[in-house]
């Protein structure tokens, strides 16, 4: 969950810089004026978050018969040689349709020094849109990873799973953060970070492998609204369009239930909008992930976007203990879920120093501070009655 705007931190380094851990903002720009992070045309300020860069697409789409990774011995380029069907120009904007699997090459490139490494994630509007999209580099084994010292071109694969999007040159659909070394990210440091400045609020911390986070299912107290489906048969979303849509249109909303209270039976292939149970903070030298996917939590997947800034949820930042926005798709079978059930867990990483622009600082355009249960920036804010009232 990422800003979109520069800010001055008012503690900005009066904490002890680290060798290792995730590169601030002000890291990532000596990295744009060094080199180590080109582009096609100018980085705005607005793509560098407080401790991640948002990546552009290039002018052109290929559609693709199906998901790949280079390996070792290709490039991506070469790959698409054997692999696209067709080229869509971008420059003017197009539809990529749910469904189908596009590859776009980025207006970034990076060239990494020794020690440092990327990952990557969708941001968080794009998994909020349902939009499943992935990093891929040349000579690439993984999925959302640029390797210790990688020199070369940055691609997205792209495939929209519930709503067919327009997209276009410049449209920012995913995140790329930068590792120096490899700072650890223990159970142990979180249980301190725990106990001096609140990970987790208004309820003990489950620690293990990460910060256990749980779903409400309790919903909000004067409507009984736990959560969003998504409509299968929709028109198009534009995602340069915020504040454009009417929720109605593309969402049914979902209700406590009177005679299955705290339970929700996930359909198979749909997709869901849901909020934690937690309260959660991240601190300012700080960064935290929310992983994807667990399969001893059940047959779904949750949480596509899942980078939480420095100040999410702080009080330094201007903001408040915050609720998770969660992104839920069941598969293969139903599956009930109940409320306070561990659905992912979120880890957390030492940066090498405070950013110089933290989340929610400044009016620096963070959409999801403070949020509660919250659809993507695309959608008009709007009340929702409950039916059985």
């Amino acid at each position: 969950m990422t800003a979109d705007a520069s800010a001055a931190t008012p503690d900005s380094g009066t904490r002890e810089k680290r060798t290792t851990g995730i590169l601030p903002s002000q890291t990532i720009r000596e990295m744009i004026r060094g080199g180590q992070i080109a582009s096609d045309m100018p980085v705005i300020d607005g793509q560098i978050q407080p401790s991640s860069i948002d990546l552009r697409l290039g002018a052109e789409a290929y559609r693709v018969r199906a998901s790949f990774l280079p390996g070792r011995s290709a490039t991506v380029a070469e790959r698409l040689e054997t692999l696209a069907m067709h080229r869509i120009d971008l420059r003017d904007g197009a539809v990529l349709e749910k469904g189908c699997v596009y590859i776009v090459r980025l207006q970034e490139s990076v060239s990494l020094p020794p020690k440092v490494s990327g990952t990557a994630n969708p941001k968080s509007s794009t998994g909020r849109l349902d939009i499943f999209t992935r990093l891929i580099t040349d000579h690439g084994t993984e999925f959302e990873t640029v390797r210790e010292g990688y020199n070369g071109p940055l691609y997205a694969e792209i495939s929209p799973r519930t709503f067919s999007v327009l997209a276009r040159t410049g449209s920012r659909l995913n995140q790329l953060r930068f590792r120096r070394g490899t700072p650890v990210a223990s159970d142990a440091a979180m249980r301190r970070l725990q106990d001096s400045v609140v990970l987790v609020h208004g309820q003990e911390a489950d620690i293990k492998e990460g910060v256990a986070v749980s779903v409400d299912l309790t919903g909000e107290p004067k409507t009984g609204l736990i959560g969003y489906k998504a409509k299968q048969h929709t028109g198009l979303i534009d995602i340069d369009k915020p504040n454009g849509y009417d929720v109605l249109d593309f969402w049914e909303p979902l209700f406590r239930q009177p005679n299955r209270p705290g339970e929700l039976i996930l359909d198979p292939d749909e997709f869901y909008i849901l909020a934690s149970k937690e309260y959660l903070s991240v601190p300012l030298d700080h960064a935290a992930e929310m992983r994807a996917y667990d399969t001893k939590v059940g047959e779904f997947r949750v949480h596509y976007a899942g980078f939480f800034d420095p100040g999410f949820g702080m009080s330094e930042a201007g903001g408040e203990a915050t609720r998770g926005v969660l992104e839920v798709r069941s598969h293969d079978v139903p599956f009930v879920i109940t409320d306070g059930q561990v659905v992912c867990r979120l880890v957390y990483e030492p940066l090498t120093e405070i950013p110089d622009k933290v989340y929610g600082a400044g009016g620096i355009g963070s959409n999801y501070q403070g949020q509660g249960l919250k659809l993507g920036k695309h959608f008009r804010s709007q009340p929702i009655a409950n039916p059985r009232s």
